[in-house]
């Protein structure tokens, strides 16, 4: 029988390799907005430099591959269309962590928010898109379940993110009278 991918383990590397990427995202988009040492514009000069990133990585490697397979660049209109739309509204969410930087939100809170309402809107359109064989009805309990651990989860970790360590006793002075 020949392998289709769903009986690999492969699919499962390649969407942990995504959990890593996208788990690391925000802190180093923070980091790079902040090391552009520019208040003001520093996170639009960051989201440029991710512009770049994509370009390389979005671009120029699916384009290598395509012809390396010696693939058609037949493409239809309908594929052509959803695609973009998918990278317009990726865009606008990678827009949207930087801008909730700028207004100072925190990186952990922020990624947490993201990564546990994401899945939550995932799901609902999915549904909304492709309904069960039952209906809404025949949604099992523990998908409802899974949602708003998803929920309570992002709103835990809001609430309750971990501050700075305890403060520092104040220096004692030394003076040499």
């Amino acid at each position: 029988m020949p392998d289709d991918g769903q009986n690999s383990s492969l699919w499962m590397v390649f969407a942990l390799t995504t959990v890593i990427s996208w788990g690391v995202y925000g802190i180093l988009l923070h980091t790079g907005q902040a090391g552009m040492s520019d208040a003001q514009n520093g996170r639009y000069k960051a989201f440029f430099w991710v512009g770049i990133a994509y370009f390389l990585f979005a671009v120029l490697a699916p384009a290598i591959v395509l012809i390396a397979n010696g693939a058609s660049w037949d493409m239809p209109a309908k594929g052509v269309i959803w695609s973009l739309l998918a990278g317009v509204v990726g865009a606008i969410g990678a827009f949207g962590v930087l801008l909730a930087f700028g207004a100072k939100g925190h990186p952990a809170v922020v990624m947490s928010i993201i990564f546990a309402g994401a899945p939550i809107v995932n799901a609902l359109v999915a549904l909304s898109i492709h309904p069960p064989a039952g209906g809404w009805t025949s949604i099992r309990w523990q998908f409802v379940a899974g949602i708003l651990l998803a929920a309570c989860g992002g709103m835990m970790v809001t609430l309750y993110k971990p501050g700075p360590g305890p403060a520092s006793p104040p220096a004692k002075s030394s003076s040499l009278r």
